[in-house]
């Protein structure tokens, strides 16, 4: 019997797991401290009234022998896939067929999952800092190459500087990559990419015969007009592009689960369809996401369901401007938060990303993700989330103000 030794490679626990552990010696250190933790992206607002009542409606419907579920459909039940077809897709003129739509528990699951369509020997490139899932389950097949310690990279994966100079939206690689993840609005850094920005991606990826892995999670805080909800509302893009979608953050479904990822049957690689590939490994590894959550989906597209999951949304983003305004007129030079709920600050005093975790922690007793930990390019730089409650978010800025 062998172990798969990939999983050696890794770091030991994964970046929120030691941002946790930190945190949690620090309150045992200091038990009557009051921490206020902005630091993962999960959200605090309850789901909203009409989901809670889809899924009390679809519970009696599971007691009741005449209207009980058992296993789902493989891809998702048509009431659900037809109103995220005519809500995120139809309804912004993409034109998109049910059955290039399939449900999950969740796009983290989906952003790990996918790499299974695709060969061994791709060389993948990702935004730097980036989102630690798409590096380490490519890693964990065999993916990524050697993992060069001094350096902080893996040998077989592109890197792509996102930094203040290119506001957070890399250059095009030089060197060819295979599979290209993407996420806009972007977590860490909160920033967005607009429409002719992402065009250039969909025209690379065409031209160099790319895959681009489009993380949307983030979509729904959107609030400029030029920056796209999708990545199919550029041309050619469903020759070329997967895109992933999450429940967790336009709807509060982080301890609900459920996603989604649109694999349009355009995109064919040497003369196969994705589609058909994605359509095996889901029959194959998942049962589908259970019927009761699948109704709470549905809800978030009813017309309550809109206007709740919007007044959430509008609430994190209220959280965003305070921190982004209360840390800017502390003298942080601030990013993001605008389209997304996320703020990008560079560290102050030329302190590391860990440096001043440990800083804002024993000083303001406020948790935040360090840069570093998202990749080499975040180095300096510290990620707060506005998915606290107003009233944390607030305190919290006002504790950072004060060490001055």
């Amino acid at each position: 019997m062998k172990i798969n030794k990939n999983f050696l490679d890794l770091e030991a626990s994964y970046l929120f797991s030691t941002v946790g552990r930190k945190a949690r010696e620090f309150i045992a250190a200091h038990p009557d401290a009051d921490v206020i933790k902005l630091s993962i992206g999960d959200v605090t607002r309850p789901l909203c009234p009409a989901v809670i009542d889809a899924m009390h409606k679809a519970v009696d419907e599971m007691a009741d022998e005449k209207t009980f579920r058992g296993y789902p459909p493989d891809y998702g039940y048509d009431f659900i896939l037809d109103a995220i077809l005519q809500c995120d897709y139809i309804g912004r003129g993409i034109s998109l067929k049910k059955d290039e739509i399939f449900l999950s528990d969740g796009a983290k699951s989906d952003c790990g999952n996918i790499g299974d369509i695709f060969s061994e020997d791709n060389r993948i490139a990702v935004c730097d800092p980036v989102y630690p899932v798409y590096v380490d389950t490519n890693a964990m097949s065999g993916r990524c190459g050697d993992y060069i310690k001094e350096k902080e990279r893996w040998s077989n994966v592109t890197y792509m500087p996102c930094v203040a100079e290119n506001n957070f939206v890399p250059a095009l690689p030089e060197e060819a990559a295979d599979v290209i993840y993407l996420c806009y609005p972007n977590n860490p850094t909160g920033a967005a990419a607009t429409k002719e920005q992402l065009q250039k991606w969909v025209d690379y990826a065409l031209a160099h015969k790319a895959i681009i892995v489009f993380d949307a999670a983030y979509e729904a805080y959107i609030h400029e007009d030029n920056i796209p909800h999708s990545i199919y509302e550029c041309e050619g893009a469903k020759k070329c592009a997967i895109e992933i979608r999450s429940f967790s953050k336009n709807a509060g479904f982080t301890g609900t689960r459920l996603g989604f990822t649109v694999i349009p049957k355009e995109l064919v690689v040497d003369g196969t369809a994705l589609n058909s590939l994605w359509a095996r490994r889901c029959g194959t590894k998942f049962n589908g996401a259970p019927y009761i959550i699948q109704r709470a989906g549905e809800a978030v597209y009813s017309e309550a369901g809109r206007a709740q999951t919007r007044a959430q949304i509008e609430y994190y983003m209220n959280n965003a401007k305070v921190i982004r305004e209360s840390l800017t007129s502390a003298g942080y030079e601030v990013f993001g938060g605008v389209n997304a709920p996320y703020i990008w600050l560079r560290t102050p005093k030329g302190m590391t990303s860990w440096d001043f975790f440990d800083y804002l922690l024993a000083n303001a007793q406020v948790v935040g993700t360090p840069g570093s930990g998202f990749g080499p390019s975040g180095e300096g730089y510290f990620r707060l989330t506005a998915f606290g409650s107003y009233e944390n978010t607030v305190e919290a800025l006002n504790r950072i103000k004060k060490m001055g």
